[in-house]
């Protein structure tokens, strides 16, 4: 049953100004979980949440609940740098995250809820003749599967990015670069905020404060899952965690060939409008953008060490900031404000997991990595008809569970522009 909902428009806007802004309705509601649902969902994130939004606005599957032990979002869709981006290097990797490239081009009208996406374009910077010739590669591959995408030289990156250095006396100089126009940033909260408001509006059950404790199993095929609000059944259990995806296959006998890593990021002090692109650098090892609020967002790789807790450690906070000194000397004088932890979950081939699983009725959507956030719509679009028609979607055929029996992996470590 759905649940109508006023679209968010200048006229509704003017019409709550009038009651100071006290009387808006609820972006979606809080209910209780009921006995049994059709598909059930676990894990409140980007990619569950328009798991549940496609489910229900293309394959008509409305008796739908999103389990989350925490609050929406709180997870890896909180706590990444927003970037997104198309330029991958294997055919089947740049189709579905050129799928998702396209969502996100229209996703602000169709959940009408302003993402905030920016199309600013991603810079990808070149230090040694081996970059050059890597970057050239991935260029003309991406021409090939009909994705954007530029080669510059160091006076082209100049003039794109005016403030980066590129001075041929230092340690990394810079010599050349590819940039992917269409790319850019998003508003974390908001795609998640955006797919809940409009996945509850199609009759969708959202449920915060529920964890997982157990799946239930009869005869080779999941019935439902324990949860610390009491035992619910279900035809279908899909499985959107990241970095708890082993966890929970755990609960159903499964072993996956997945690891967890903390990836950390941090915000200096606002600053006045100064980078209107992403700059990202394998070599130099950073990618840095500049927010609506001013704040300059830097990251970089996974650390060392596998974990599930959601914070990161001095070595590579120093690593992340000597990177970003070495690109903008500018930026030297600036305070670092916060920093922040996710749970990434990385597959053996960079690439991640959207497949059926060996338990009839289970499905799992893992080992997304770094590259997660980007992919949001278009992994929830290819999931949720994995799960309604029980066969892959032509895009992701390659992602299925059994290629690691198989051996063919989809090897994405070098364009994943950071080291995994």
């Amino acid at each position: 049953m759905s649940v109508k909902r006023g679209a968010y428009s200048i006229w509704s806007l003017m019409r709550n100004a009038l009651s100071y802004h006290e009387n808006w309705q609820r972006a979606w509601r809080s209910p209780d979980p009921k006995p049994r649902y059709d598909v059930i969902i676990v894990g409140g994130g980007g990619h569950g949440l328009a798991t549940a939004y496609y489910l229900a606005k293309e394959h008509g599957v409305r008796n739908i609940a999103v389990l989350e032990k925490g609050w929406l979002g709180g997870g890896n869709t909180g706590r990444n740098t927003t970037i997104i981006r198309s330029n991958y290097l294997q055919d089947a990797s740049a189709s579905l995250y050129e799928h998702s490239l396209k969502l996100w081009e229209g996703l602000s009208q169709e959940l009408n809820f302003n993402v905030m996406f920016s199309q600013r374009g991603v810079m990808n910077l070149a230090h040694n003749e081996h970059d050059l010739r890597e970057l050239s590669r991935r260029t003309r591959a991406n021409w090939l599967n009909g994705i954007d995408s530029e080669l510059l030289d160091t006076t082209g990156v100049k003039r794109f990015c005016p403030i980066i250095n590129v001075s041929p006396e230092s340690r990394y100089p810079v010599l050349g670069a590819t940039v992917q126009r269409r790319g850019g940033t998003a508003r974390h909260d908001a795609v998640a905020w955006g797919y809940a408001r409009g996945a509850d509006a199609m009759g969708v059950d959202i449920i915060q404060q529920c964890e997982v404790t157990g799946m239930r199993i009869e005869k080779g095929r999941i019935t439902g899952v324990e949860t610390t609000r009491g035992a619910i059944a279900a035809g279908k259990v899909a499985v959107v965690v990241a970095g708890h995806a082993s966890v929970l296959a755990a609960m159903a006998g499964l072993r996956l060939p997945i690891e967890s890593h903390p990836l950390q990021a941090l915000v200096s002090e606002p600053i006045k409008p100064i980078l209107d692109t992403v700059v990202m650098s394998s070599s130099v090892h950073v990618y840095v953008s500049q927010s609506d609020k001013g704040e300059l967002v830097m990251g970089a790789g996974i650390d060392g060490y596998t974990s599930y807790a959601q914070r990161g450690s001095l070595p590579i906070i120093e690593e992340i900031m000597a990177s970003t000194m070495e690109l903008f000397p500018m930026f030297s004088r600036l305070k670092m404000m916060r920093k922040w932890g996710g749970i990434v979950d990385t597959s053996p081939d960079a690439s991640p997991i959207i497949s059926k699983m060996p338990v009839e009725g289970l499905y799992f959507n893992c080992g997304w990595g770094t590259g997660g956030f980007k992919a949001t719509p278009g992994s929830g679009h290819v999931f949720a008809h994995t799960i309604a028609r029980d066969r892959p979607h032509p895009l992701n055929q390659r992602h299925t569970f059994e290629r690691f029996q198989s051996g063919e992996l989809i090897e994405e470590h070098g364009a994943a522009a950071v080291a995994h």
